[in-house]
């Protein structure tokens, strides 16, 4: 676990010293929530609390120092007062057995006489029974022990849970400041500019997806722009019905997946904002929320197909087969496409 990288992204600056001035007079928030959405670097940050949390440098230095027994156990991933929590592969939710696992662990004394920490990724993927479980954990937490979770703006975690965290909202920096950051990590002449747009400005996964651009396959030897154009194609066809959905599903599936998903939602988003005369936002994470009058049969599709296309990013890291889920999510989406 590198958990000084934090350090390397300045858009986390502030909220680190916020913290920092916390430990300092003891007020290290027990149960934090991250809302972020990809590529902002919420899992820095939470395993740069954990350390922050666990550090054992002498007073006077700046923690989390790195140096330490504790800070060289985090980076070993063999720290016995640290554990993370996440989705299971093959898994589409946290389950409750993982959760009484960490109960068990948090319930016990501290190995080393300091904070005991917890972080669940992805947080939202709790199913009822362990977000019921972990309640009593939020609403009767023991001595010097820190949770974190980490969930999306748009997340599906119980109000129960939510309420009782301390709100950690993380978002895109200036786009200045992005770019330079990107610039700054080499591959100079590179669009950063189509992708830190096709990312919703969100830099680390904007790096990510210049370089996934820039690979081999259909919409891959042009970089983001032949990407960019090929989808333009692709709906348009899917659009007016000139296309086998068979074939396109298996063309998706086959090259970039992850950045044609990705772009999909930034698309179907820009649509909704253009249908609402609304004025365009590169937080395509952030639920868009609309006056009952305003939920037309067309938003909703929308809509619908926006949910589609977050399913479908979420599950494709799992062993689902893909071409079929995308062949119901474009046959699905078809009117919602049209013009």
């Amino acid at each position: 676990m590198d958990f000084l990288s934090a350090d390397s992204l300045p858009w986390l600056s502030e909220t680190q010293q916020r913290l920092r001035d916390a430990r300092l007079t003891q007020r290290l928030p027990h149960s934090s929530l991250l809302l972020s959405k990809p590529g902002l670097g919420a899992e820095y940050l939470a395993n740069w609390m954990a350390a922050l949390a666990l550090c054992e440098a002498a007073e006077g230095v700046e923690r989390p120092c790195g140096a330490c027994a504790s800070c060289a156990l985090l980076r070993s991933d063999s720290h016995p007062d640290y554990h993370l929590v996440k989705i299971e592969d093959d898994a589409k939710q946290i389950k409750v057995d993982q959760v009484r696992e960490l109960i068990d662990s948090l319930t016990t004394k501290s190995y080393r006489g300091g904070y005991k920490v917890a972080v669940i990724e992805g947080a939202e993927a709790l199913n009822a029974n362990g977000a019921n479980a972990f309640l009593k954990t939020l609403e009767e937490p023991s001595a010097n022990t820190m949770l974190i979770m980490i969930a999306r703006p748009t997340h599906r975690l119980p109000a129960t849970i939510a309420s009782r965290c301390v709100r950690v909202p993380l978002r895109p920096p200036a786009h200045e400041l992005a770019i330079a950051w990107l610039e700054a990590q080499g591959n100079p002449g590179h669009n950063w500019e189509a992708a830190l747009a096709l990312a919703g400005g969100a830099p680390l996964l904007a790096a990510e997806l210049g370089a996934a651009g820039t690979g081999s396959g259909r919409g891959g030897d042009g970089g983001i722009g032949a990407l960019e154009q090929d989808m333009q194609d692709s709906l348009r066809a899917l659009a007016a019905g000139a296309v086998d959905v068979t074939v396109l599903a298996d063309a998706w599936a086959r090259s970039n997946l992850p950045l044609r998903i990705t772009w999909l939602e930034n698309w179907i988003t820009r649509r909704v904002y253009s249908h609402l005369a609304a004025q365009d936002s590169a937080q395509t994470a952030e639920r868009v929320r609309l006056p009952a009058a305003l939920l037309k049969p067309k938003i909703r599709a929308l809509f619908e197909l926006l949910d589609a296309a977050r399913e479908l990013r979420r599950l494709s890291a799992t062993s689902m087969n893909q071409q079929l889920a995308l062949e119901a999510l474009l046959l699905g989406g078809r009117s919602a496409l049209a013009n």
